[in-house]
């Protein structure tokens, strides 16, 4: 059974949380361990129809943002890696300097210090220099910065489509199979 901390910030984008969390509902050999921040919830009302309950129900385990003894604030707590899924630039800045003063923060800087994956999803437009700075000592770090920059050459026809496109590449970094995009293949693919 693999261990998938799930951290949903505040960014614009909660979609891709979201949909992270329903194909991971049926992956039977991942267990997902779901951290909400505050801001999460408030843009979830914003931008879906959902509640913060109903996003904690598509987790196996939900971890209060607060609490900073929870097990995946720990690197004896075994998982295979985190994904913030969207990444807000202040999510982002906490991880890069290490401040650790939410659980979000805390497991993504475990997880670097554990040399266990981290796959962070920036949802900013457009960068200024303090952004792509602290980008770049997280990718120093070892974590994966995942932008979602849609592809075109699988025609998507949905916003979902596009939505799914980036969900896959960020399954694809924890070798999570998924049939959520056509892939390339080449001329005439």
């Amino acid at each position: 059974m693999k261990r998938l901390v799930v951290g949903i910030s505040g960014a614009s984008g909660v979609v891709y949380g979201v949909r992270l969390l329903e194909v991971l509902r049926s992956v039977p050999d991942v267990e997902t361990h779901l951290i909400l921040s505050k801001g999460a919830v408030v843009t979830l009302g914003f931008e879906t129809d959902r509640t913060a309950e109903e996003v904690a129900a598509l987790a196996d385990v939900v971890h209060d943002h607060a609490d900073l003894a929870a097990p995946v604030s720990s690197g004896s707590f075994r998982v295979c890696g985190m994904a913030v899924v969207p990444c807000s630039m202040k999510s982002l800045a906490q991880i890069a300097l290490s401040l650790g003063d939410n659980l979000l923060s805390r497991a993504a800087d475990v997880t670097l210090k554990e040399r266990r994956r981290l796959v962070v999803v920036p949802r900013e437009t457009p960068l200024h220099l303090g952004h792509l700075r602290h980008m770049t000592a997280l990718a120093e770090m070892g974590a994966v910065i995942l932008p979602p920059a849609p592809s075109f050459y699988h025609a998507p026809q949905t916003i979902m489509d596009v939505v799914d496109q980036t969900v896959g590449k960020v399954l694809d970094q924890f070798d999570i199979p998924h049939q959520l995009f056509r892939r390339w293949g080449g001329h005439g693919a």
